[in-house]
């Protein structure tokens, strides 16, 4: 088993300044959000699986990139869970190489195909064992990319309007690592998002036009309720539909969903060898 000292950060502030900034940055504009971000934190990386507001961000720190006559100022970092949408994944490529932004692409471990995936860790992993299946696809390949690419702080697309564990967001957080969160656009609404998305021409997965709102993988993806349709609490309802579950895990405590998926393995490796002793 891996040390979890490993995977703990160097804090770049206290709770005291992190605490500090938050008073300072509550209210401003996500442009000035980013910029502040930019200028104040290392090993800046924006994650995105390109929904809405994560390509409303990427558009913004484009054009403060230009402004400062600079290629796009913070690196992508996309995890491709082999599950996505086709749309999505066209959509990764297409943003990244409008805006020249340098995107890293990480998937689950040892496997590069959906195909390999089932083979390697069982057919409908999301529905036999969904917490190892969020484990693979998103907390090991981020963990890993945090890593190897110096990672100290990230730019989210979450926003408070999106309701549920997202409503009491704060510009900046600090999780259990020390890998600080950026939330720009904390304070926008869907619509707000949607309507800066059609004046700059920002390009989109094409899904939206069909009636969903967060796009995640194909076997957890559903339109939303049409009954919070027009709500920005129901945005995520087409997500894990009929479940209580809503977030994939990146935004879950690392070090407990780390823990759970190594006794797991620990237990079915000491469950196969004992299969092996008796026969």
């Amino acid at each position: 088993m891996t040390s979890n000292n490993q995977d703990i950060l160097t804090p770049q502030y206290t709770t005291e300044q992190i605490d500090k900034f938050n008073v300072e940055l509550e209210g401003k504009s996500p442009q000035d959000i980013l910029r502040w971000a930019i200028d104040n934190l290392q090993g800046l990386f924006q994650t995105t699986a390109f929904g809405l507001t994560g390509t409303a961000a990427l558009d913004m720190v484009s054009k403060i990139s230009q402004e400062r006559e600079e290629i796009h100022l913070v690196p992508l970092i996309f995890l491709d869970t082999l599950h996505h949408f086709p749309e999505t994944v066209q959509l990764s490529q297409t943003a990244s190489e409008a805006y020249l932004a340098e995107m890293h692409v990480y998937r689950p471990p040892g496997v590069s195909t959906a195909e390999e995936f089932a083979a390697k860790y069982g057919e409908k992993l999301w529905e036999t064992d969904e917490a190892s299946y969020d484990y693979l696809v998103k907390v090991e390949p981020a963990a890993r990319a945090y890593k190897e690419l110096g990672v100290r702080a990230i730019i989210t697309g979450r926003r408070k309007s999106q309701g549920s564990d997202r409503a009491s967001l704060k510009v900046l957080e600090v999780d259990e690592r020390g890998l600080i969160k950026v939330n720009p656009l904390i304070n926008w609404t869907f619509k707000e998002v949607k309507e800066y998305i059609d004046k700059e021409n920002v390009p989109y997965n094409p899904l939206l036009d069909q009636g969903y709102k967060s796009i995640g993988d194909v076997h957890s993806t559903a339109p939303p309720d049409p009954n919070a349709v027009n709500s920005d609490a129901g945005e995520r309802s087409g997500r894990w539909q009929g479940k209580s579950k809503t977030e994939c895990g990146l935004h879950v405590n690392y070090f407990e969903m780390k823990k759970k998926f190594e006794e797991k393995e620990k237990e079915q490796g000491k469950g196969q060898a004992e299969g092996t002793t008796d026969q």
